[in-house]
């Protein structure tokens, strides 16, 4: 398939047409107000008909817009504490049943060094929205508790992906669907930052048919709780974005989707009534269709898989809605999960991340490191493989470069723009490094070279990720003089963010 330029420009030819229209309609306004008469319906037919004559076919300048020069929409997907061994694209013996990402992978692109900026949900979610890693944008910690979720969460100040692209041209709609654990004081919703709409929970877990967390009832629509018990948080959360996306498309309106399910989130007791198991949940159909069990099966193990079925099958509603409605060509699809698999050696911990080491809340790649899923037809070669680095901080310098907007000129950004990877123009990374920093959990990676530490102070572990993506041989004694410059590299990212002036 030929490749085509990765960005449509919209650029003042193709606006001439509307500017053109309202300039005359200024005019006639102004005479008729200035005149002794005002014929007032005479005025609205005539604006009418000069608006119908400016959609005309081959009306205005060479460069009015076509039907299929219609601005791309964008999609990004996350999913919650997925395992990078728990899909059969990276992990060929996962029993979990995934048609549909493997469908998504066999359409696009498979990464396999994609990395989340920060090892937990609600960091991992305001390094995406902002470009920003942690240490830049201050939520650099998960959100606590019921004070935590609902409080001003990460800094108001902050730029928002659809902040951004709603200052390009031409006008997006936004909507963002499922979990926003970053914040829901006033001033911090979703629909106070950018977004035209939502419908999600606000907490970092919640139950998936009663939607509590910790007791308190845990799903809004915009800023208004909404009941809808008994209902599937990923049915829920699927069918809101594909009837935002069927809306706006009916409207021919370009549009962004945040779509960010809580599946397969591990569950918690703290979000069941007394009494009530704690135990994985997905609607029975995931049981007994997909694996031929009983929705009351006890086995921890299967019922993940069920969940992680349920969720594909949400994800499955969502594509084949972009097909119904012609945009699967126009459409910038990017998935992926927030952070590996908790491998905490707790009951609720049966995520699979191999062959990477350990998994969430650590800088191991097993908590870094993600599955990760980009589909662009005409733009991203169908069923390729990409190793080469990218992050989360990227999609939003993606978003703004496909929607045609400018990057904030007073941030200072830590994503960079993936395109020329994603669509084949090169394989180089567009950064030098990647630093990440948890808790005492620190790393940092410069080409196939990672040093890791669990707590501060501790020595560095090196290890050479092109042939050891399991992390089992430190090379730290070989390589001291790499060990010292690499930390070196650390220290001075860490003094770039103690002395940034954009706080």
């Amino acid at each position: 398939m030929e490749r085509q330029p990765v960005q449509k420009e919209y650029g003042v030819w193709e606006m001439m047409d509307f500017n053109y229209l309202m300039i005359i309609c200024y005019k006639l306004v102004m005479k008729h107000a200035t005149d002794h008469f005002f014929d007032f319906e005479g005025l609205i037919n005539l604006v009418w008909a000069l608006a119908v004559f400016c959609i005309m076919p081959g009306c205005g300048s060479a460069g009015s817009r076509q039907p299929d020069d219609t601005p791309p929409n964008i999609l990004i997907i996350t999913v919650d504490n997925l395992g990078y061994g728990d899909l059969s694209i990276y992990h060929p013996d996962s029993p979990a049943k995934t048609p549909n990402i493997e469908r998504l992978a066999s359409q696009g692109a498979r990464l396999t060094s994609f990395y989340t900026a920060s090892p937990t949900c609600s960091a991992s979610r305001a390094a995406l929205l902002t470009g920003r890693i942690p240490q830049q944008n201050k939520l650099d910690y998960q959100l606590p508790g019921i004070e935590g979720n609902y409080g001003v969460g990460l800094r108001q100040s902050e730029i928002l992906i659809p902040q951004i692209i709603k200052k390009g041209v031409p006008h997006y709609a936004t909507g963002a669907f499922g979990k926003w654990n970053i914040g829901f004081a006033p001033g911090s919703r979703p629909t106070e930052r950018g977004f035209d709409e939502f419908l999600g929970h606000v907490s970092g877990n919640m139950d998936y048919f009663n939607h509590v967390y910790r007791g308190k009832h845990d799903l809004y629509h915009n800023t208004e709780e909404v009941y809808r018990t008994g209902e599937y948080s990923s049915e829920i959360f699927a069918n809101a974005a594909i009837d935002f996306i069927s809306e706006k498309t009916g409207r021919a309106e370009p549009w962004f989707v945040y779509l960010s399910f809580n599946a397969p989130h591990f569950p918690s007791a703290a979000n069941k009534a007394p009494g009530e198991p704690n135990i994985w949940q997905a609607p029975d159909w995931a049981f007994t269709e997909a694996y031929g069990l009983s929705p009351d099966e006890p086995d921890p193990q299967k019922r993940y898989h069920a969940v992680i079925t349920a969720l594909d099958h949400a994800i499955g509603n969502v594509l084949d809605a972009l097909d119904s409605l012609g945009i699967n060509d126009n459409t910038f699809v990017f998935l992926f999960s927030d952070n590996g698999a908790f491998r905490l050696g707790r009951p609720v911990d049966i995520g699979i991340n191999d062959p990477l080491r350990e998994g969430g809340v650590t800088c191991w790649e097993g908590g870094l490191r993600v599955a990760a899923l980009a589909r662009w037809p005409g733009y991203i070669d169908a069923g390729s493989v990409i190793s080469t680095p990218l992050w989360s901080p990227d999609l939003l310098v993606a978003s703004a470069r496909i929607a045609g907007a400018d990057l904030p000129a007073n941030r200072v950004l830590d994503g960079k723009d993936p395109l020329p990877v994603l669509t084949g123009e090169t394989d180089v990374s567009p950064h030098e490094s990647f630093f990440f920093q948890y808790e005492g959990h620190a790393a940092l990676r410069r080409g196939d070279w990672k040093i890791v530490r669990t707590k501060p102070g501790e020595p560095w572990q090196l290890f050479n990720l092109s042939d050891d993506i399991s992390e089992t041989n430190n090379r730290a004694s070989e390589r001291p003089d790499l060990v010292e410059e690499l930390d070196r590299d650390f220290i001075q990212k860490q003094e770039e963010i103690l002395n940034l002036t954009d706080h």
